[in-house]
């Protein structure tokens, strides 16, 4: 497909049937796609980052039309080695090295929806990997919480002369890579052992990742060259509303449960509001923070924000088991419950009565040019 996906454009407007697997062959297509999207067709308008969406009053406002989960094809053969056999529960995979960290699974499901997220967030920035202007002459870079690899993958080939290193706790990266990337099994949470320092680090959607996120930017900042960026693109949970906020919804409690089963486990999917104190207190200087916002459907106006609200959608209909079975296992619920629940879940993220949205920041700083080099044992 070479085109941008005609069903999804042709059903933005109305948020119409779920788009089919044939359309969505995200790895191969993310990049031509987005960058298909020209600033003069494709744009929140004026200004660096989009204002709040606003209510578009052209959508019905007694209609909530369901999108179905899509599955799409896995274009990955990823790595696969008996010594890190997956953990099965609940007929979901996860993670067997430092098993039960995370809460997400690591299963097919949850590649190709990370590789969808991946998408979502060039169409976001209309094509951007990063914010944050590179150093000149780049030549080490490091993404945590890889994933699938595909953001590192991106970033390899464009910028070829640059050694790029992705970590996890999962091996479901792609075999097959560009020559100058690679991957590691390993938690970032740890203290790190790289022995060369990186003009360039990056982490997206960690939110759900770190008990403390703040020690994880300081070791960034300790493993930077001088001059050096870091950069994290993170949503801000919970969800925000237009007007009033809907406490009796199903999405509004949803929100609420989430943040009660996360802090019981120590890892608050609050913190990403503080993103941009820590990187000051670590040292970091220029610290920047921009914000964007993802519909949770097509009560926004205007194209841009609509077309982000269909794949935010999808998003989160492909991760919303994933995310709510084990840690409503944590509030004691049974999965029965949880799956039950679900259901009430994905009829409100799909009405336009209820104006919800997720903030994604993007939060970049630079190493100080006189500070020092991290000590290499």
């Amino acid at each position: 497909m070479t085109a941008p996906n005609s069903q999804v454009d042709s059903q933005v407007a109305g948020f119409g049937p779920a788009v089919p697997a044939e359309e969505l062959d995200v790895r191969e297509d993310a990049q031509s796609v987005a960058s298909s999207k020209s600033s003069s067709t494709f744009s929140w308008g004026g200004g660096s980052t989009p204002s709040l969406p606003r209510i578009d009053e052209d959508v019905s406002s007694n209609t909530a039309t369901s999108i179905d989960s899509t599955s799409w094809r896995s274009s990955t053969e990823s790595i696969r080695s008996s010594i890190y056999n997956f953990v099965e529960e609940n007929g979901r995979t996860y993670h067997r090295y430092k098993a039960g960290k995370y809460p997400l699974p690591n299963d097919v499901m949850e590649q190709e929806r990370l590789d969808l997220q991946h998408y979502l967030f060039l169409l976001t920035t209309n094509n951007k990997l990063q914010l944050a202007h590179l150093p000149p002459n780049s030549r080490r870079a490091l993404d945590i919480a890889t994933g699938t690899g595909i953001w590192a993958i991106d970033f390899a080939s464009k910028y070829p002369e640059c050694e790029v290193i992705g970590t996890d706790l999962s091996p479901i990266q792609p075999a097959y890579v560009p020559s100058n990337c690679r991957f590691e099994i390993d938690d970032a949470e740890d203290e790190w052992t790289f022995t060369e320092p990186f003009d360039f680090i990056h982490g997206r959607a960690l939110l759900s990742c770190f008990r403390d996120p703040e020690h994880v930017i300081q070791q960034g900042f300790m493993h930077l060259k001088p001059g050096g960026i870091m950069e994290f693109q993170d949503g801000i949970f919970p969800m925000g509303y237009i007007g009033d906020m809907p406490v009796d919804s199903a999405l509004y409690k949803w929100n609420e449960l989430v943040m009660e089963a996360a802090a019981l486990t120590s890892r608050p999917w609050t913190n990403v509001q503080h993103y941009k104190r820590w990187f000051e207190e670590a040292g970091f200087e220029d610290v920047n923070e921009r914000r964007f916002y993802w519909p949770t459907n097509p009560w926004a106006k205007g194209k841009y924000f609509k077309t982000l609200a269909t794949y935010f959608h999808l998003d989160l209909m492909n991760g919303l088991e994933g995310i709510s079975l084990k840690l409503f296992g944590h509030l004691g619920w049974e999965v029965e419950r949880t799956r039950a629940f679900l259901e009430d879940v994905k009829r409100d993220f799909a009405d336009p009565r209820i104006n919800g949205y997720m903030t994604v920041t993007f939060v970049s700083g630079r190493k100080p040019l006189a500070a020092n080099l991290m000590i290499i044992a």
